[in-house]
């Protein structure tokens, strides 16, 4: 039936699908401009090659703003449109909607990537064709991605512009659709609630800039073998490189940051598989950059260093398919779900893969050869056992990762590790331990060849410094883990050091001190990420005397304090009150107060608002709160909370709250009280239920303990009376206001149903809140401070360096 549609703005979508095509013919254009530059003498080339890629920046660029556009307009009508945005949502996270989706956060990526190679046109000299050969090829595949078109039934890309709401397979037969005025009545699906945090708008672009870095070394790679100039690439590319380091560096602390001001991980890493996937392709991208630097000084590690480029570039779309394809998608709380275009993901992949590793065997034959060793004391031999330390730790993590990937490529079993923070670590603190002392006295080492007493006579202040003080935290702390112990030494140490060498060697000349300066700020980091964690104390345990443990296996009496409203018990060196909960639009917030006691008094110290989300459609989301002190945070989230809490009534009517078959030993958890089901027996204890020969009756025996520990016995019953008819038998508590009702009997499972309805009148607010002490992990925060600071000044020496060379 054709009806004509009011309201719908398909001029967006015939504006938009245009511009994708004109991107990718750009693009196409582009690529194949300065491949015929790079291998003909004809210089006309070069400036069609320029022309293809500034349309292609033009075209990414409105396709950009116009889904901005249509998202900030709420153009319900497509379906993009329709699942990441409502009419609800604060506009401050319009731009977290964007790259919510794949087709926003490729487009994001790909705008990355024209900003630099824009920038490359201007700055590459000689390296312009062969490098923008390669920019041009990867934005080739960057468009495909949002083509949407169908070749041999296979579905190139994802469109945002051609989908219609109306016309997807999941909406397209909805009465709805029946009206010509249907968006009068439409609405959104909204934002990902874990999105709706101010983290989210600028971690994701961070770390999709980051990504878009790692194509710049990996080009200028590959134009040095396909010119056969294996060092000239080297120099240019190196600014490049630090700065990525630098941009996906900060991308990946941004992360932690989020998990651990919105997510209840109860710390800023929990090893979550989408972490992993950005730190992976950091980690070897340091290591390739520091044999960047030994080839650039010795001309050694030729091998190594092309390989380990082209490594981060590969697993940073190695990255991209496992947060894109699906796979995670049981495994990590921020995976994207699967569009069908894992396919072309790996096609992606595999392109780039086979052309690294065939160049790199095609011209190894040609490698200049190095004739002297790198002796044992000497600073690159030393650099080359760092990178491989870290390409070692990137496998580890990259192999637990993919276990996923793996069970589906092969049809294995594996599992995937039941408790991951544990796993990674017994395999990365020893990782770490050795690069920081790697850290700590490479710098200490000359080039080619190092005087070995001199250089013990170097680092012997650092040494003694850090075991001295290791000593004392170390004791203070109470650490007994050897592991714990030796990151302690070493992270002291790779800090101590560095700093020595800043001020005696380099005598505090910034324009050489970037690498340095890095040196002591992942030192800072590790040594506050140790003493954070290691010391780290759940100081929220249950002093109510009501057993949370009855809720079930995730509640400990350890971990989590139940707290009635306007009660006031100790936490640890605090006293606590929950004060009540305030909702402001789709947030409730738990308000708890923190008192300390001083003499005889008891002072308010703070006040802590852990809040829930409400989200219908895809889940209540709880959100942590911290107190941020200068030696310590107090982390509080809460566990558990009874969400609607309906005003008293002064009728004693009864709402049901729980309906549902139980077995012996469950729990149901009312407003006052824990009820569990202790028992289910053939009789009756009763008596004054009548009750005939032929009648068979079946009693659930419930204890209820209610908030001030008391037990209290409710018994429905369960009645087949004279074997023809079934009678149900409430059992009422006035004082809980509680009315249970045996309704039926499973007969396969042996469960009951039961129905627990209260009234108004009885219910108590209360909370189940779990808090977490984390002593000096403002330490963790500096270091993250002063390497990104260590990490600019790196670049900006090599710029200065490069323009004045």
């Amino acid at each position: 039936m054709d009806i004509n549609y009011v309201g719908e703005h398909l001029w967006a979508g015939t504006l938009g699908n245009l511009l994708v095509i004109l991107s990718f013919i750009a693009a196409l254009f582009a690529l194949v401009s300065y491949y015929k530059a790079s291998t003909t003498s004809d210089s006309s080339w070069r400036p069609l090659g320029r022309l293809g890629f500034r349309l292609h920046s033009l075209a990414t660029i409105m396709i950009f703003g116009l889904l901005l556009f249509m998202l900030a307009n709420h153009y319900f009508e497509y379906h993009f449109i329709w699942q990441h945005t409502s009419n609800d949502m604060p506009m401050k996270f319009l731009m977290s909607s964007f790259w919510e989706g794949q087709e926003g956060s490729f487009l994001l990526w790909s705008f990355g990537h024209i900003a630099l190679g824009n920038m490359l046109i201007w700055t590459a000299g000689k390296w312009e064709n062969k490098v923008m050969t390669v920019f041009s090829s990867v934005q080739v595949f960057m468009s495909s991605m949002l083509l949407g078109v169908f070749i041999l039934e296979h579905r190139i890309g994802s469109n945002p512009f051609t989908s219609l709401l109306r016309d997807h397979p999941d909406f397209a037969r909805l009465p709805l659709f029946n009206s010509a005025t249907y968006l009068e009545f439409l609405d959104g699906r909204g934002l990902n609630p874990l999105l709706q945090n101010y983290w989210m708008i600028i971690h994701p672009p961070t770390v999709l800039i980051g990504y878009s870095f790692a194509l710049t070394p990996f080009a200028f790679a590959i134009a040095g073998l396909w010119k056969k100039d294996y060092h000239g690439w080297i120099k240019p590319a190196l600014p490049w490189t630090y700065a990525g380091i630098g941009v996906l560096g900060v991308g990946v602390l941004m992360g932690g940051a989020w998990a651990y001001e919105a997510l209840s991980f109860g710390g800023f890493w929990a090893w979550d598989p989408v972490e992993n996937a950005s730190l992976v392709p950091w980690l070897i991208w340091v290591g390739g950059a520091h044999l960047m630097l030994i080839n650039k000084n010795k001309g050694t590690s030729l091998v190594a260093t092309f390989s380990l480029i082209c490594l981060t570039f590969i697993l940073v779309l190695y990255s991209t398919f496992l947060t894109r394809s699906g796979v995670l998608g049981e495994t990590s709380v921020h995976a994207f779900s699967d569009l069908g275009m894992s396919g072309q993901l790996l096609l992606y992949l595999f392109a780039y893969l086979i052309m690294s590793i065939a160049l790199i065997a095609y011209r190894w034959k040609d490698f200049p050869k190095t004739k002297d060793d790198e002796a044992l004391w000497s600073r690159e031999f030393w650099i080359f056992v760092g990178a491989l330390i870290l390409t070692i730790s990137a496998f580890q993590i990259a192999f637990s990762t993919s276990i996923p990937v793996i069970n589906k490529v092969f049809g294995s079993n594996l599992a995937p590790p039941a408790d991951p923070v544990a796993h990674y670590n017994s395999w990365q603190i020893p990782f770490g331990i050795v690069l920081l002392v790697l850290i700590g006295f490479t710098m200490h080492l000359k080039f080619k060849k190092t005087d070995f007493k001199k250089f013990l006579k170097s680092i012997s202040l650092a040494l003694a410094l850090a075991l001295i003080l290791t000593l004392g935290i170390g004791y203070a702390l109470q650490l007994g883990n050897i592991y714990y112990l030796l990151m302690l030494f070493t992270s002291q140490f790779a800090v101590l050091a560095n700093a020595d060498y800043l001020i005696r060697v380099l005598k505090g000349k910034s324009q050489k001190a970037g690498s340095t300066i890095a040196h002591i700020g992942f030192g800072t980091i590790m040594l506050g990420a140790l003493i954070s964690m290691s010391a780290s104390e759940v100081i929220s345990t249950n002093t109510s005397g009501v057993d949370v443990e009855q809720l079930g296996d995730e509640y400990s009496n350890n971990e989590n304090i139940l707290l009635m409203e306007n009660d006031t018990l100790p936490m640890g060196e605090y006293h606590v009150v929950y004060r009540g909960r305030e909702k402001e639009g789709i947030y409730i917030r738990f308000l708890v107060d923190y008192y300390l006691k001083e003499g005889n008094t008891y002072n308010k110290s703070f006040t802590l608002t852990p809040f829930v989300q409400l989200n219908e459609r895809m889940g209540n989301v709880p959100e942590p709160d911290t107190k941020h002190f200068l030696i310590n945070d107090v982390f509080t989230h809460v566990t558990y909370a009874t969400l609607e809490i309906e005003k008293p009534s002064d009728k004693e009517d009864y709402k049901e709250i729980e309906k549902d078959f139980y077995t012996q030993g469950d729990t149901i958890f009312a407003s006052n009280a824990i009820l569990v089901l202790e028992k289910i027996y053939r009789g009756i204890s009763d008596t004054t239920i009548e009750m005939t020969e032929k009648d068979i009756a079946i009693t659930a025996r419930i204890r209820a303990i209610d908030f001030n520990t008391k037990s209290h016995f409710i018994s429905p019953v369960f009645v087949l009376k004279e074997a023809s008819y079934i009678e149900p038998i409430e059992a009422l508590n006035d004082q809980l206001g509680l009315k249970i009702l045996f309704d039926k009997i499973d007969t396969e499972t042996g469960k009951v149903q039961l129905t627990v309805s209260e009234t108004k009148v009885a219910k108590k607010d209360f909370v189940i809140l779990k808090a977490i002490k984390f002593p000096f992990i403002n330490v963790l925060w500096l270091g993250c401070i002063i390497m990104m600071i260590g990490t600019a000044l790196a670049v900006y020496t090599r710029v200065i360096a490069n323009r004045r060379s």
